[in-house]
């Protein structure tokens, strides 16, 4: 799907950016929040893992990354630490250095909440192994349901932080009409060797590993709904050979300018986003 040509807008955010347009209403304050594409070796190339958010929560029916909203304590969190200090992903983001911590614990709190993906070690140079049994699982609900913080977690079993793992890709700022807003950034991450993902949130109702290309053909014909920052995302990290260039690409991006997709309703029939001003008609 090419930008000339925008990205297709679900009925139902039609409805919402008419109505707010009706309204006058005054738009919400965007919630911080991080959401991460793992990623996987796989022939010739690389997967991508996408979750479909289940019809209750925000965005519900979308193919998306596993992510959320900051909580209050990301901000606040004391924890051991590996990679980039809070204040250099402050530069990156564009935010900082305590807003920077708060995005970057998110990021890998949210990962292990929706899918069982842990972004920690014993070291600074070590990652864990599998962390699917009863033990794990049992703790990763505790933190899913705010039993427990994130450094909690990490402190009781004596494991650091591996901010290095992840790297920041893009920012996107949800439309003004929508009544839930988020200020996400976008990060990328490989799975950890020895790890798997699992299907535990309530949050999602079905996941895959598929290839960006693969996934982005499949939106294009409909099989995959998705919003733009998902479509433009994976289409982004398509465009690399493999994961060495997707490290390469993550290194050299803007991870702190926002992107707000734009929703031109003159074409009653066939609304689109765009990623700029609409074209004329």
């Amino acid at each position: 799907m090419t930008l000339d040509r925008g990205y297709p807008a679900p009925p139902a955010l039609v409805e919402h950016a008419r109505r707010f347009q009706a309204s006058g209403g005054v738009p919400a304050v965007p919630r911080t929040a991080a959401t991460v594409l793992l990623l996987r070796p796989a022939d010739e190339g690389f997967e991508v893992y996408l979750i479909r958010r289940v019809a209750a929560m925000a965005f519900g029916g979308m193919y998306a990354f596993p992510g959320g909203g900051v909580d209050p304590s990301d901000s606040t969190a004391h924890l051991d630490w590996a990679g980039p200090e809070p204040a250099d992903w402050g530069v990156r983001l564009g935010v900082p250095p305590q807003a920077a911590q708060a995005v970057v614990c998110a990021a890998a709190r949210e990962v292990f909440e929706e899918a069982g993906v842990l972004l920690a070690g014993p070291d600074t140079g070590r990652v864990v192994g599998d962390v699917s049994d009863d033990g794990w699982e049992a703790a990763r609900v505790d933190l899913e349901q705010r039993r427990t913080g994130f450094a909690e977690l990490l402190a009781a079993r004596d494991l650091t932080l591996r901010s290095d793992l992840l790297l920041p890709w893009s920012r996107w700022v949800t439309p003004d009409f929508e009544p839930r807003r988020f200020d996400t950034y976008f990060f990328v991450a490989l799975l950890p060797e020895g790890q798997r993902t699992r299907e535990v949130s309530g949050e999602a109702d079905h996941a895959l590993w598929i290839r960006p290309a693969d996934a982005c053909r499949r939106a294009a014909a409909g099989e995959l709904t998705m919003l733009p920052p998902t479509q433009v995302t994976l289409a982004e990290v398509a465009a690399c050979d493999d994961l060495a260039a997707v490290a390469r690409a993550a290194a050299a991006r803007d991870a702190a300018t926002p992107i707000t997709p734009v929703l031109d309703l003159s074409d009653e029939v066939d609304p689109r986003f765009y990623l700029g001003d609409p074209p004329t008609h």
